[in-house]
């Protein structure tokens, strides 16, 4: 059997893209970088970069957060592969996409390395983005609304303590429809992923319980959904 010579063959290089969420007043925003370098220098994008030699995908992802924006410690999970021949002007560019839940009042934002300035924006109205990233993240955006769906993620975009109405809220954005508060109410908190703190919220005719996901709440929900 022939040796394998790996001169015979061509070799894409390998990216990695992460696709940033969090909710700023209720509205689901989109982490942004401003390129500082050629291509698509001023424009937009997603955080990313290539991936080295001697790390895993994630670990790349994982950098590559850091060292554009500052962002560490989140939730991330594979989101899908983007390989279209002509993504990259640069040259033949395969890019594994991710994406990321955070609670954004948690984040204190510092642009590095080849990115200018890093950005909130809101997710359904970003600027145009640089390669193929408005793709991947409409992508995201599809992923994100099918997770919400089936899981209990909402809690990563969420602070610490919340009202079942900021919850709702949260998730008819996201979702893009209107919930029924009782019905919505019931449903959530029959999924037993909730804990009642002594805490409230002043404001409107009463105060507002102030809640909290639970730490060991399973992130998978048994009913197909948690509202109609």
């Amino acid at each position: 059997m022939a040796a394998f010579d790996p001169h015979k063959y061509e070799r894409p290089s390998v990216t990695v893209d992460v696709v940033i969420f969090g909710l700023i007043e209720g509205t689901l925003h989109v982490l942004l970088i401003q390129r500082g370098l050629e291509p698509f220098a001023s424009m937009w994008a997603l955080p990313g970069g290539f991936v080295r030699l001697d790390e895993s995908l994630e670990q790349a992802a994982l950098r590559e957060l850091v060292e554009e924006t500052g962002v560490k410690d989140v939730y991330l999970e594979q989101l899908y592969t983007f390989g279209d021949p002509q993504r990259d002007p640069r040259t033949r560019v395969i890019t594994v996409a991710y994406f990321a839940l955070v609670a954004a009042d948690r984040l204190r934002l510092r642009a590095d390395t080849d990115a200018a300035e890093v950005r909130w924006f809101p997710a359904y109205e970003p600027p145009p983005l640089a390669f193929d990233h408005q793709k991947i993240l409409d992508y995201a955006i599809t992923r994100l609304r099918y997770k919400l769906e089936y899981t209990a993620l909402a809690f990563e975009l969420l602070p610490q303590e919340f009202t079942l109405t900021e919850l709702q809220q949260a998730y008819e954005h996201i979702l893009n429809e209107e919930l029924d508060k009782r019905n919505f109410r019931r449903k959530v908190l029959q999924a037993d992923i909730l804990d009642k703190t002594e805490n409230y919220r002043e404001g409107g005719h009463r105060p507002a319980r102030l809640y909290s996901f639970r730490q060991d709440a399973v992130a998978e929900v048994k009913a197909r959904r948690l509202f109609p």
